[in-house]
């Protein structure tokens, strides 16, 4: 495993240390939703303390999927992450059908979604015309796949550096809230009259997304020192500290704003920061949601790598991609496979609308996951250093939440999440055609 540099079949290097972990995990959360989106969850809810349980209640729910996880990722400390647990427990098609979502959609279109978000407001900055969006998207997907093929550890002191800086924005956000709000501070659970109640679910749905993303970590966890005593913490901190920064975040806007203020802006962040500091306000607010997004890519990209190396490892990919260079430890081959798709759907357009057909994905692919932990405490019930409080009772509230979740997107946009489970269901026929011309050696 930690053989010379010249291996010709190295592994994994566990360099990951728990404060490394831990900013992964607030990372792989925190891109620009938080800027950007909780006007969305304002119209749904009929006031301020419903609009803050919604975010900490989600909070909460995630917390218990990262607490599985911790323990899928103790039980099974090594890359891979979802696709492992679905392929051990379920089979080898079950895990296909989850890099094959991965790849074709979720990981890709997120890069190439978010890598947009940053472009857009890089170019704000920087006072580039609109024009140079697109060449700021492709830029920023090729540097953060670039860093991240000479190793871990140049990748990982990045990544530090953007997740650091994005809790600055968060914090600087929070001051500049609570100072404009001074001793108008009733506002932060004063109701809304003019707004009714829209629905519990209606408003859990853009939070629990904008909580995507706590499982990256375990796509990882090969290269975690001390995995199965360092990646539950890690897991449990990220997920404290997110839990914390949206709802200070959310208290900000509400003091400044109000309730209706938070409703009917859709930059939330750039009005409070504009109110503070002037024009010079909204821009340093979009250099920390560039900074933000831009950390969020790179997250997304070297986890969904780890996936496709251990899927061409296992056979059901091309065996090329599920080679690690010999001497700085990556899967370059993947990372460039993931990255160029991602740039190829951030090119075309096309991504918004791929991710609006599976963004559910990622959340039914957790519920899964989570399952799964029933099938190991069945039949691999190890010795681990960390097992979930409370099962199996916690794994069902989560495994309950989510379908009630996959439910109501099927009710309220039965074509996008209907188009979405036909392209994760596309993935079985090209599983058995694969498995036939490329894999006739694999069990």
């Amino acid at each position: 495993m930690h053989g010379p540099m010249s291996d010709p079949n190295p592994g994994y290097v566990r360099r990951l240390r728990l404060w490394d972990a831990a900013l992964i995990v607030i990372g792989g959360i925190i891109g620009g939703g938080i800027f950007l989106n909780p006007y969305i969850v304002a119209q749904r809810t009929g006031s301020s303390a419903t609009l803050l349980l919604m975010w900490v209640g989600a909070g909460v729910l995630t917390l218990i999927g990262a607490l599985c996880y911790a323990e899928l990722g103790a039980r099974r400390p090594q890359a891979g992450g979802s696709y492992v647990y679905l392929r051990e427990a379920l089979g080898p098609l079950a895990g296909f059908l989850f890099g094959w979502t991965m790849l074709l959609v979720i990981y890709s279109g997120s890069s190439a979604a978010v890598a947009t978000i940053f472009a857009s407001y890089a170019a704000a900055v920087f006072g580039l015309p609109a024009s140079a969006t697109l060449p700021l998207t492709v830029a920023a997907l090729v540097f953060v796949a670039g860093i991240n093929l000479f190793g871990l550890r140049l990748g990982v002191q990045v990544q530090n550096l953007f997740t650091v800086l994005k809790l600055l924005a968060v914090a600087v956000l929070v001051a500049c809230g609570l100072f404009l709000a001074g001793a108008g501070g009733g506002h932060v659970l004063a109701p809304d009259p003019a707004r009714a109640h829209v629905g519990f679910m209606g408003a859990a749905l853009p939070v629990l997304f904008a909580y995507s993303g706590f499982t990256y970590l375990n796509n990882l966890a090969g290269e975690v020192r001390e995995p199965q005593r360092t990646l539950p913490r890690a897991l449990v901190l990220g997920m404290l500290g997110v839990i914390v920064a949206y709802a200070l975040v959310n208290v900000a806007y509400l003091a400044v704003l109000g309730h209706a203020g938070l409703a009917a802006s859709t930059t939330p962040a750039a009005e409070v920061m504009q109110r503070v500091f002037g024009p010079i306000g909204a821009r340093l607010i979009a250099l920390g949601i560039a900074i933000s997004t831009l950390g969020f890519c790179n997250i997304t990209l070297v986890a969904g790598a780890r996936v496709l190396q251990v899927m061409g490892e296992d056979g059901l990919f091309f065996r090329s991609v599920g080679r690690l260079h010999p001497r700085y430890r990556t899967p370059n081959v993947a990372l460039l496979l993931l990255s160029g798709w991602a740039i190829l759907l951030a090119v075309s357009g096309s991504y918004g609308q791929l991710l609006d057909y599976a963004t559910f994905g990622d959340w039914l692919a957790c519920a899964v996951g989570v399952a799964t932990l029933f099938w190991y405490r069945r039949h691999r019930d190890d010795t681990v250093s960390f097992r979930v409080p409370g099962y199996p009772w916690l794994p069902l509230l989560f495994i309950a939440t989510v379908a009630l979740v996959v439910a109501q997107s099927l009710h309220d946009s039965p074509r996008n999440t209907g188009i979405g489970l036909l392209i994760i269901a596309a993935g079985a026929p090209v599983y058995f055609v694969w498995r036939r011309l490329f894999s006739r050696d694999q069990p």
